[in-house]
């Protein structure tokens, strides 16, 4: 009779959880339709393209000058977020150097390392910079601002931004070379 009431037990315990799982999936099934996720390069399904303008930023370069975004409105700006500890970012910087030696005179490039003085000092990127020869500039969120501003959760995060200051597309993750010149003709016009 025990063996019987946990065989019993179990079946009751298996079927409730079947209505669950069943109830969970309709459940997400009918909300899900209802829920609309913004983003900062959403447009809509007929018409023109909507245009997002770039968040406005203050970073600062090696010496402690502070830069704006805004100061390079007029070129389109290719916005990178990054840290030498993360092992993504640094494995898509050489093709971000090529780019840069490439399309440097058309394309303001803005590498944002995300200085937070724990992970990341102005000290370990800038050695990290240096030891790998790099020579597309670099500027430091040392406030965060940048990253709070584009609501950086991850990295690396870039994000293309044309000539009048609208985000023309984003990436998050590791670049290719192939994605990046793909977003690089896009963002001329090529």
């Amino acid at each position: 009779m025990e063996k019987l009431y946990k065989i019993l037990k179990v079946l009751i315990l298996i079927l409730a959880l079947a209505v669950l799982v069943v109830g969970s999936y309709v459940l997400y099934d009918r909300l899900s339709g209802q829920v609309e996720i913004p983003s900062l390069t959403a447009a809509p399904e007929t018409g023109e393209a909507s245009k997002t303008a770039a968040p406005d930023f203050t970073v600062y370069d090696e010496e402690g000058n502070a830069y704006r975004l805004s100061d390079f409105q007029g070129q389109p700006v290719i916005l990178n977020f990054w840290a030498s500890w993360c092992g993504p970012c640094t494995s898509e910087m050489p093709d971000i150097e090529h780019a840069y030696q490439e399309y440097g005179d058309q394309i303001q490039f803005l590498l944002v390392n995300l200085t937070d003085g724990y992970q990341e000092t102005v000290d370990s990127a800038q050695s990290y910079i240096q030891e790998q020869g790099y020579t597309f500039p670099v500027y430091y969120d040392t406030d965060l601002e940048a990253a709070n501003a584009y609501t950086v959760s991850a990295i690396p995060a870039t994000y293309f931004i044309d000539g009048e200051g609208n985000i023309a597309s984003t990436y998050r993750g590791a670049m290719s070379a192939e994605v990046l010149q793909q977003r690089i003709d896009q963002l001329l016009g090529n």
